[in-house]
């Protein structure tokens, strides 16, 4: 049993990743969704502890600027990336979060990828091919999910 947190930019696949987890029978935690950030973008810091103190096996998933501060919580950081022209191609087609549809929002995520990515990736534990199948991405993590700590 393991608490992951899988990270990565807008459009690597972390929402589909946990779609399947959960799928699966997984206890997941989309964090982008049910008020678990607030309106500043940051994670509900006491609701976020309160979870992770109750909870020996999760997969959250999110990318928020105050997730380092939950960072030793977990017992892995999977970091899902993919390359920016598939971020885009992604967050412009998906029906399942509007973000990423304006040109301010991409150029946001542009912005992301050439400065947050490089820290999210020094954070992680391990780093996943967005662009494998989910289904091998979701392999990957219930191995995660399996491995002795």
């Amino acid at each position: 049993m393991a608490r992951l947190l899988v990270t990565g930019m807008s459009g690597a696949g972390k929402s589909t990743l946990l779609e399947e987890l959960a799928r699966r029978g997984h206890f997941v935690v989309d964090t982008d969704y049910d008020g678990w950030t607030l309106p500043d973008g940051t994670w509900d810091e006491p609701r976020m502890t309160e979870l992770l103190d109750g909870c020996d096996e999760v997969v959250v998933s999110g990318t928020v600027s105050n997730q380092g501060r939950f960072s030793g919580r977990f017992d892995q950081v999977v970091l899902v990336s993919a390359p920016l022209g598939v971020l885009l191609g992604r967050v412009a087609g998906r029906r399942n979060n509007p973000y990423g549809r304006t040109a301010e929002q991409r150029a946001e995520i542009e912005r992301h990828v050439a400065e947050v990515e490089p820290l999210l990736r020094r954070g992680a534990t391990i780093e996943l091919d967005g662009l494998r199948p989910t289904a091998e991405l979701a392999d990957t993590v219930e191995e995660l999910l399996r491995a002795p700590l």
